[in-house]
């Protein structure tokens, strides 16, 4: 399996036209640029949130030049530390332009069956799926490209399904 850097995969935020959806179906993610700011976090420590900054920039570009990012966060209640703090941080998310909702895993449609092996994935203008490969403690290895027309289908009924039952940050209270 080839599979592209999460900045390759950042670098596909300039290609798109219209719309970036990214599905996260874990309750905890590891990576090295978030370790000393959760560990702030969990200590009850202040943050400056300067290591947020090259995400935070790329989607204000991206999202004043009309188009849409959107996330839905599939969780598990109670929360794991891990989302209790994405979920303390989403307002930056929703400040630089994203729309992110939140979806308890006790209120998954029935029936729902995840495509791409249940991994995370950034599908964008529903031609293009970025899917995320993790290691056993969370760590991003990359992502795998697919344009499989019948596969993104497949994402698009599972991005739709989903959006209509997530709710708004704004409205979900953990």
């Amino acid at each position: 399996m080839d599979l592209i850097t999460p900045a390759q995969r950042d670098e596909l935020f300039s290609s798109f036209e219209r719309d970036a959806f990214h599905l996260e179906l874990r309750d905890d993610y590891g990576s090295p640029i978030e370790d000393t700011p959760y560990a702030r976090w969990q200590r009850g420590e202040p943050d400056d949130y300067a290591w947020l900054d090259p995400w935070m920039t790329l989607m204000k570009r991206v999202t004043s030049e009309g188009k849409t990012v959107r996330r839905v966060r599939v969780i598990t209640e109670p929360h794991s530390p891990y989302v209790g703090w994405e979920h303390s941080l989403t307002h930056l998310n929703q400040e630089a332009g994203e729309d992110i909702r939140w979806l308890p895993r006790h209120r998954l449609p029935e029936g729902i069956d995840f495509p791409v092996g249940g991994n995370d994935w950034w599908l964008y203008d529903d031609r293009l799926l970025a899917v995320g490969h993790f290691d056993p403690d969370g760590r991003v290895l990359g992502s795998e490209i697919f344009e499989n027309p019948d596969t993104v289908a497949e994402c698009v009924r599972v991005r739709d399904l989903l959006w209509t039952a997530a709710i708004p940050h704004a409205e979900y209270k953990p």
